[in-house]
Formats: structure tokens, C-alpha cells, sequence
């Protein structure tokens, strides 16, 4: 039996964004094969320090594992963007400590993911569609630091990335700013399902 179980946070758990459309789970089940199972452990508002609780529940019979988180990491240190510093590198300081803080905090969650020796995909963080325009720009520079550290993780463990900017690239893709539609989430579903069957891979998905 193969069963695809999702952990993280709202990216896979957007059933309350999408007003009574399929979510992430439903769009997985759709396009996975007939005989497999899919388990949404992944919680609306969970942040990486959350996670290893996730894992407390994970079903005797996973056989699969894609992670989505960070996103709301990012979102608790988004104050950082607005601060007014004395120069470009005191600005720069101040990112490297969040980033330095995510890469600590990302690390020891993935440590605790690969403990239970599943194939495993990890997400990295799409770009929010903010409507101001001054503020997604900032916001997509800064994640490219968190972004750098999900990779680099990804790679160091000969893990499965799924970069869902590349994926969510369209505003259609967006229930709003920073939670997937039921479009975005076919994206992402149909993706999963690439990584767990080994079928269609495209380069948004990058095989381990």
C-alpha cells in the first residue's frame, strides 16, 4: 500500500481559502493512483517548531512524505522589511539573523522528518501576491534567504525539491495573498504526485 501523507501548514490545508472548491488533499486523491491513500496532517497557521508534534501523528503505513512549511515563519518576522535602518548593511545584518535563526529552527525540523526514513519532498515558499506592489517586491528578495536555506537543506539530504514559485505563478493561483486556490492547488497536487509515483517529473520538480 503506498500512502502520501502531507505535513506542514496552510499551503496543503487551504480547504477554508477556496470557498467550498477541492482542496489540496482532494486534488492529490484525484490524481494519485486508484489503489493509493493520502493523509493531510498539515494545519492551517503551523509553523517548523510545529511540526514534530505533526509527526506524532503520521500513520503507521506512510509510505510517502511532502512538507510544506515556513511560510509563516516568514510571516513573524515580516516587520523586519519595514524597519528604518542607517545603511544597506545594517539592513543586511538584520536579514542574515532571521535567516540564520530559519536555518537552525529548518534544520533540526527536517532532522526530526528524515528520522522516520520515508521518501520525502520538501516545498519551498512561493511568492505572496501582496497587493501593494513595493511590498511583494521586498517581500520576494527577503525570501530568497529562507528559500536558500530550504534548498541547500533539500539538496544536503538527497532530498526531492518541489519550488512552488514556479508552480504558483500566476495570481490565479492565489485565494489570496498568501493562500493557494483550488487552481493553485491542482498545481501543487499534481506535483506531489509526480514525486511520489516517479512519473511527468518537470523542472519544478527536482528529483533527488
Amino acid at each position: 500500500m503506498n500512502h502520501v501523507v502531507l505535513l506542514g501548514d496552510s499551503i496543503f490545508d487551504n480547504a477554508a481559502y477556496v470557498g467550498g472548491g477541492p482542496d489540496v488533499i482532494r486534488q492529490l486523491r484525484s490524481v494519485l493512483p486508484a489503489s493509493w491513500r493520502a493523509t493531510l496532517i498539515a494545519r492551517d497557521g503551523a509553523v517548523t517548531a510545529q511540526i514534530q508534534a505533526q509527526l506524532e501523528n503520521l500513520p503507521a503505513d506512510a509510505s510517502h512524505l511532502a512538507l510544506s512549511i515556513g511560510g509563516n515563519d516568514a510571516l513573524l518576522q515580516a516587520d523586519v522589511l519595514d524597519e528604518n535602518v542607517p545603511s544597506v548593511g545594517v539592513a543586511i545584518d538584520k536579514l542574515a539573523a532571521v535567516r540564520e535563526r530559519f536555518l537552525r529552527a529548518y534544520r533540526a525540523m527536517l532532522s526530526d522528518v528524515m528520522n522516520k526514513k520515508l521518501p520525502t519532498t520538501v516545498c519551498t515558499i512561493y511568492e505572496a501576491r501582496f497587493p501593494d506592489a513595493d511590498l511583494r517586491r521586498r517581500a520576494a528578495a527577503a525570501l530568497t534567504l529562507l528559500n536558500d536555506c530550504i534548498t541547500r537543506e533539500a539538496f544536503a539530504r538527497d532530498l526531492t525539491l518541489i519550488d512552488l514559485r514556479l508552480i504558483c505563478e500566476s495570481d490565479g493561483d492565489f485565494a489570496n495573498p498568501i493562500e493557494p486556490s483550488s487552481a493553485g492547488g491542482a498545481k501543487i497536487a499534481r506535483a506531489i504526485a509526480q514525486f511520489a509515483t516517479g512519473t511527468g517529473a518537470r523542472t519544478s520538480v527536482i528529483p533527488r
